[in-house]
């Protein structure tokens, strides 16, 4: 399995030849499409045969209707001719529409497959892996790879069939011409082998350049504000020039080497013929041979040039779309390192009476560690604060409590359950959170309150926005609670948006509350009214505070002062400021001017 911490691009096996593609896309995708596909391929049968019987046809229109003049030919030749065409127009259409429909069905299932996988990964799969690669990923790569639905089924159904029948009639013509024709078939084996190597290598590139490009616009939409405060528009420009330039130099050699691998047979059909005009020219000079058997013969080698080329393009089509497959199945391999455990201990009975304990927890970013054996108790029903300097590894807390992130050593526990004992679900069912940086999704304000909250009553969802004090808010937007956020919540100030994570918070009422500077984007007035709303939904119930104004924390039941990712103190307000330790030093810092 992939490493999830690592980019996709560096974990790619790119030499990877016996990853098992085809039966992967036969069992998860194709199969379930097998009745439509399976249609589509006899309409290309019939359409692919078309082209032998009209080739057939040009003997009896030559020697009969044109030399001989036999005008009881006319008709039943012009009615054959007539519906070869109209055999041919009605397959080709049945089949061009039942294989969009497969290909579009095949392409939605993977691209749900992949996010549901995707959104099982750890958090720290998502700081390697930037946004605009994943869209490049689930977008990008699924559509190129659905190219080759299409061509390769068009080459078996379709193409295979008019090679066969179109060789059926050359060969019944005179097999020597026919072996002329193909004789320099061979020379194309060594060069179509090195042009499959070498697009699939360019499409790899130009697949990891494209995200790269996806990535760029992704950080350019989103921050284009601070691109704009700091006037580094052409900085911008000249970076996403750099970017599609790299994408369109690796996307230009893998389309080289897939028109060059078709080109080569055309190469092929100079020498074929030219060595059957020469060979067969005098033969119908002779009278050995009839004007109508060459122009049946040239008419069949003339059309099996065409189906051969695509033939060998899709070789190349193949090597491209394998470059996306590969990439799509990185991604179905990176696995979840955080999970519920196999068999999972029931759920916390009575949450609200559960003291939360760290004892001795580590955790690493990297080489540095956020906490270096964190060890304290949060009482059940009790407000414990969180304070420290930036980096003392308060919000490092919140992730271990909740398991976006798992810790390399120590444990974590609720009512003496560890936590890893717990099934993800349950767990995370025990925390309302709110955080400073208040996400927002592209909905209505009521689907960001609501989230994945069940059976949500319109008085309990009125409750919850009028204790977060946003009724004013909901009232003055032209849709209510109806109104979009906009993307990432742009549509909202941010206080807006944390009281909307609030609301969301006071509507879930889990029994554990993480409030992470839940106030900090608010007003004075709005604070007040806010804070007395958390301290009413905090009674009897265990909270969790990060706090940098010790103001706000001044009345918890407990204060744990961290720093460098350890716990060096703790106590009510009052103690911590008589010790004189790390608590007093920040208070002094930040009331010295009162």
């Amino acid at each position: 399995m992939t490493n999830p911490s690592i980019p996709l691009g560096e974990s790619r096996n790119k030499d990877n030849k016996n990853r098992p593609l085809i039966g992967w896309l036969w069992r998860i995708y194709l199969k379930p499409q097998r009745v439509w596909l399976g249609i589509a391929i006899l309409l290309m049968a019939i359409e692919g045969s078309m082209l032998g019987a009209l080739s057939y046809i040009v003997q009896p229109m030559f020697d009969q209707v044109f030399i001989a003049g036999d005008r009881a030919a006319v008709g039943w030749v012009a009615l054959a001719i007539g519906m070869i065409f109209v055999v041919r127009a009605v397959s080709a259409f049945g089949h061009r529409v039942l294989m969009q429909g497969a290909g579009l069905r095949i392409i939605t299932s993977m691209q749900k497959d992949m996010v549901a996988h995707l959104v099982t990964l750890d958090s720290r799969f998502f700081q390697s892996n930037p946004p605009g690669t994943l869209i490049e990923r689930v977008r990008g790569d699924t559509t190129a790879a659905n190219n080759i639905w299409a061509v390769v089924l068009g080459v078996v159904g379709r193409d295979v069939v008019s090679l066969i029948a179109l060789l059926a009639v050359a060969i019944s013509v005179d097999w020597l011409w026919t072996l002329i024709a193909i004789a320099g078939a061979p020379l194309l084996l060594g060069p179509v082998v090195a042009l499959q190597r070498y697009v699939r290598k360019r499409t790899f590139a130009a697949r990891d350049a494209a995200a790269r490009l996806s990535n760029r616009l992704d950080e350019i939409f989103h921050g284009i504000n601070t691109i704009k405060l700091n006037t580094s528009e052409t900085r911008e420009n000249d970076r996403f020039g750099s970017n599609a330039g790299a994408y369109l130099k690796q996307e230009m050699h893998a389309r080289v080497g897939q028109a060059a691998i078709p080109a080569m047979t055309d190469f092929v059909a100079a020498i074929g013929f030219a060595g059957v005009l020469v060979y067969g020219g005098n033969q119908i000079i002779d009278g050995d041979k009839t004007v109508g058997e060459f122009m049946s013969f040239f008419t069949a080698m003339g059309l099996i040039f065409e189906p051969l080329r695509r033939v060998a393009n899709v070789t190349g089509a193949w090597q491209a779309a394998r470059a996306s497959l590969e990439r799509i199945q990185d991604i179905f391999e990176a696995a979840p390192t955080i999970t519920s455990p196999a068999t999972p201990k029931p759920a916390i009975a009575s949450p609200e009476n559960a003291d939360i304990a760290l004892d001795n927890v580590v955790v690493r970013y990297g080489t540095e560690p956020a906490l270096n054996g964190a060890s304290f108790t949060a009482k059940a029903g009790k407000t414990t604060a969180l304070v420290g300097a930036s980096g003392a590894g308060k919000s490092t807390v919140f992730n271990v409590l909740t398991r976006l992130v798992d810790p390399s050593e120590g444990v974590i526990t609720i009512n003496d359950t560890k936590s890893t004992d717990l099934g993800l679900a349950d767990l995370r069912a025990l925390y309302s959170v709110v955080t400073q940086d208040a996400p927002m999704f592209d909905e209505s304000l009521r689907d960001n309150i609501i989230l994945n909250t069940k059976d949500v009553t319109d008085e309990a969802l009125a409750n919850a926005v009028e204790a977060a004090h946003l009724t004013e808010v909901v009232a003055n937007l032209p849709m209510g609670l109806e109104s979009p956020a906009g993307p990432r919540g742009s549509a909202l100030s941010g206080g807006q948006r944390q009281r909307v994570a609030i609301a969301r918070a006071l509507l879930r009422n889990a029994p554990v509350l993480l409030l992470d500077e839940a106030t900090s984007a608010l007003d004075a007035q709005s604070e007040v009214r806010v804070q007395a709303a958390l301290d009413d939904l905090a009674r009897n119930r265990t909270t969790l505070v990060i706090a940098h104004r010790l103001s706000t924390i001044r009345n918890a039941d407990k204060i744990v002062v961290m720093d460098k990712g350890r716990v060096v103190d703790e106590g009510r307000h009052e103690e911590l400021l008589d010790r004189g330790g790390v608590y007093a030093g920040l208070y002094a810092l930040q009331f010295s001017e009162t």
